[in-house]
């Protein structure tokens, strides 16, 4: 499961780079001190990862209340049917609206990465990599279900944190070289990412399934206990 996570951010950060590419590359980092670049780049990673963890958490300790009423299951379905339903009916989901409130959270967050952006202070980054994480992005949205699909606050956090990890590369990347990723090889990689959350979602179907299969669809913890229990 962690495994996706990472894939995820691998994957998803050449999505990522035509959301939040502009905002990496207009950091006001020194380029004339690689040392102390290398830092200010390290400081934004790391509040977009804190950001991250910090959804995780929450959505992680969301799960855990279905793991409680004994939903872990078909929690694990719904996040499975919820990704493939995502990439294969898009128009659907795009009809739905965000509210007014929600919108207007959204229009601050980007306000203030803007007046964040002019400035060159030693937490400027850190505030700017904070802010980028909760902007709405659909591969951020993939992973969430993910961290649902834990059940557990920190496995939640865990989770979210492994997807920002597999986004550093190539933002890094793009911080230095500018939007790179043009042309064929990102449409091949574009191509390829909705194949891969399908594939994600079909694991974690078959999680739900609980059919007993190590590792992909392990037996559900009743199942192991009443075999155990015949078998005295």
């Amino acid at each position: 499961m962690f495994l996706s996570a990472i894939l995820f951010g691998l994957l998803g950060s050449f999505h990522c780079v035509g959301m939040c590419g502009p905002i990496a590359f207009m950091l006001p980092i020194d380029r004339q001190n690689p040392v102390k670049g290398f830092f200010q780049i390290l400081s934004y990673h790391f509040g977009r990862l804190l950001t991250y963890s910090l959804i995780g958490l929450l959505f992680g300790f969301l799960g855990k209340g279905f793991y409680f009423f004994g939903f872990q299951q078909q929690l694990s379905i719904l996040v499975g049917a919820s990704m493939i339903l995502i990439i294969l009916f898009p128009k659907l989901f795009k009809k739905v609206n965000f509210s007014k409130n929600i919108n207007k959270i959204i229009f601050k967050v980007k306000s203030s990465l803007g007046k964040e952006l002019k400035k060159k202070g030693n937490d400027t980054f850190f505030t700017i990599g904070f802010l980028n994480g909760f902007l709405p992005c659909g591969l951020v949205y993939m992973a969430v279900f993910g961290a649902i699909a834990t059940t557990n606050a920190f496995f939640g956090a865990l989770y979210m944190f492994l997807f920002g990890l597999g986004t550093i590369p190539l933002m890094t990347s793009v911080v230095y070289l500018g939007n790179f990723t043009k042309g064929a090889f990102r449409k091949k990689i574009q191509a390829v990412i909705p194949v891969f959350v399908i594939f994600i979602g079909c694991l974690f179907i078959l999680r739900g399934l609980g059919l007993g299969i190590p590792y992909i669809s392990p037996a559900p913890v009743l199942d192991l206990v009443s075999s155990s229990n015949a078998c005295h």
